[in-house]
């Protein structure tokens, strides 16, 4: 297993133990990164125009398009870091 990898799977565990619920944009900006350095580019059908969160979730992960799955890893891990420090919300 990667460097990357390990630090990617850390952050998966360490998000959950903070203190404070991210404002939504942020969780939809962890929800695309996983997404992407999980999964890589986004496939699938999009969700309904009904569905608002699936919508807005498969959106966010779209966005991403083109970002290599160790980048999005990455900005990931940066992004949990930031906001376990409160640097982020």
């Amino acid at each position: 297993m990667s460097d990357l990898q390990a630090q990617f799977d850390q952050a998966q565990i360490d998000v959950k133990t903070l203190a404070e619920r991210p404002n939504n944009m942020t969780l939809l900006r962890l929800y695309a990164l996983y997404k992407q350095g999980a999964e890589g580019d986004a496939h699938g059908d999009k969700p309904g125009m009904t569905d608002f969160v699936g919508r807005y979730k498969f959106e966010a992960w779209e966005a991403l398009k083109g970002t290599s799955q160790d980048d999005a890893k990455q900005k990931y891990v940066e992004l949990v870091a930031d906001l376990l420090a409160g640097r982020a919300s």
